[in-house]
């Protein structure tokens, strides 16, 4: 399996990923193919929790985001990441369920560096390593 170091790591820690889904199945999916990447994951139900860690927890190397939740979207998600000149530079990936292509083109255009059909195979996973975390 394929591992990553990149920016945003602790010394001879792994990669942070902040996990956001409403879906506790989804969340568990995409964790376990994460953590078998050597990522370091913290899983939250909503986009509103993710704010808030990342709020306190500077480390995040990448964020990776359902599309539909509720409260905020991960398009929401995303704008509010991209505003914000401390959160910025994370790279934020967007997933769905749904093959939507102008939905897909609107989140790439406001800053997002993927956009992954649901459900997400570890060879997803992998090209996010050598494309995102560089």
């Amino acid at each position: 399996m394929a591992t990553c170091r990149s920016r945003g790591v602790e010394r001879g820690g792994a990669p942070h990923v902040l996990a956001v889904d409403d879906s506790s199945v989804d969340r568990a999916v995409i964790s376990g193919i994460l953590r078998s990447s050597q990522f370091r994951v913290t899983a939250v139900d909503s986009g509103k929790r993710a704010l808030e860690l990342l709020g306190s927890e500077p480390n995040v190397s990448m964020i990776i985001t359902d599309y539909w939740m509720p409260e905020m979207t991960g398009y929401e998600l995303l704008k509010k990441v991209k505003e914000s000149s401390r959160l910025k530079e994370i790279p934020v990936v967007i997933m769905s369920s749904e093959n939507v292509p102008t939905r897909i083109n609107r989140c790439l255009e406001e800053g997002a560096e993927d956009f992954l059909l649901k459900p997400v195979q570890p060879s997803d996973v992998s090209r996010l390593c050598s494309r995102v975390l560089r």
